[in-house]
């Protein structure tokens, strides 16, 4: 969530960042009209609770009984303006950095540079898809006979390949200082919220467990994040890094008639996340950081790629500033996002309440998430760009140790 002084003290830039991201800025007038409504209410209530301490004082028990009513009434209304206060500013994206490019939609994002050859085949390259299935790699038709569409199996070398993407991205972020760990797959909705999932939930994208109220988490980063709720880090601990392993879930609600076919866009997914509790006068650097981690592994497989900087219109709500890591994939003619890394400021540390110990008062952390590998993508990037002539598929150098074999 945004903090409410910087709504009170600059309001046009707050309207600025929410304009930004194609969000009605109205909402920041009808929420100061509140806001000033709800303060008003408050020193009302104040000065009647100073009023009944000196009733009962003077035991002047028939006026403070009147007083004490007056302070249930005003009591009430304040919990129904805090309540609509809460409501519209859950309904607040994430102001973007001033450093980031402003725009609608994808069309806008800026491609920041393009690392790696793309492969020169002399033939006609396959897609993933159909090399998986002539490998007997994935098998999507199976899968929706058991689960329905945006399911896939993935088959014999595949899962060797899984673990051995999961096995380097652990060996090699262990070595820089994350801490490994394996999250909850479910939250709690206020824990959701918290981390700045509400349009994740009110645009129904996430599975909803109706009969226990939890939600199936869409990335390790909603469960990492509130880890350390309520916590309050020493500065001298931060940056705390963790790098995690979950499956995640997600309903692709606003993605109908995209990639229904394969396991580009599905319902369940494996993905190795890292994540980071910064200090704020650091986080840009930070954000350096992990994206520079990114295309270190991304060049330790030898996978052409570009990063692009994601524009105002089309970056996650929460997020200040958002890269993405788009794969070259020879099957498509065409680069495909492969990874995001994205800073939310203080967004999601005031949501689950996570400060760490500065000079002076406690101060909200930043958090910031980047995803290491999503598993089936880089399956996919792999298939396309090491496939050969006979439809077989070399394994990558950095993962044939994992593997145990060269080629499938």
């Amino acid at each position: 969530m945004l903090d409410i002084e910087l709504i009170r003290q600059e309001p046009e830039k707050i309207k600025k960042g929410l304009q930004s991201k194609n969000v009605d800025s109205k909402l920041v007038d009808d929420f100061l009209d509140l806001d000033n409504q709800w303060r008003d209410l408050t020193k009302e209530s104040d000065d009647a609770r100073a009023q009944l301490n000196v009733l009962s004082q003077d035991r002047k028990i028939e006026e403070a009984k009147k007083v004490k009513e007056n302070i249930k009434e005003l009591e009430a209304k304040l919990k129904d303006f805090d309540d609509h206060r809460n409501s519209l500013i859950k309904q607040m994206p994430n102001t973007p950095d001033s450093d980031w490019p402003i725009g609608k939609d994808e069309d806008d994002n800026v491609v920041m540079k393009e690392v790696g050859e793309k492969p020169k085949f002399d033939f006609e390259p396959k897609n993933y898809l159909a090399l998986a299935e002539n490998l007997n790699l994935i098998n999507i038709e199976r899968a929706g006979k058991v689960s329905g569409s945006r399911f896939g199996y993935l088959l014999n070398e595949a899962v060797l390949l899984e673990f051995a993407l999961v096995n380097f991205a652990m060996e090699m972020l262990v070595a820089k200082g994350f801490s490994p760990v394996i999250p909850p797959v479910m939250a709690r909705p206020e824990v959701m919220i918290g981390m700045g999932k509400g349009r994740f939930i009110d645009d129904k994208d996430a599975f909803h467990l109706p009969e226990d109220d939890l939600y199936l988490v869409g990335s390790s980063e909603h469960t990492i994040g509130p880890m350390h709720m309520n916590d309050v880090f020493d500065d001298k601990d931060l940056p705390k890094r963790y790098v995690g392993f979950s499956t995640c879930f997600r309903r692709e609600a606003g993605s109908y008639g995209k990639d229904t076919k394969g396991i580009l866009r599905v319902h369940q997914f494996d993905k190795v996340e890292m994540f980071s509790f910064a200090d704020p006068k650091k986080s840009k650097e930070e954000h350096e950081f992990l994206l520079g981690v990114q295309e270190e592994m991304m060049q330790a497989l030898k996978l052409p790629y570009r990063v692009v900087q994601i524009s105002t219109g089309d970056m996650g709500w929460g997020d200040a500033a958002q890269y993405d890591i788009e794969t070259w994939l020879p099957g498509e003619n065409q680069y495909r996002e492969t990874q995001s890394c994205s800073n939310t400021t203080d967004f999601q540390s005031r949501g689950v309440n996570v400060k760490y110990k500065g000079p002076g008062d406690n101060k909200y952390v930043h958090m910031l998430n980047a995803t290491a590998f999503a598993i089936g993508r880089m399956i996919i990037a792999i298939l396309e760009n090491y496939q050969t002539k006979d439809g077989h598929v070399v394994v990558p150098e950095a993962l044939q140790k994992y593997t145990h074999f060269k080629e499938i």
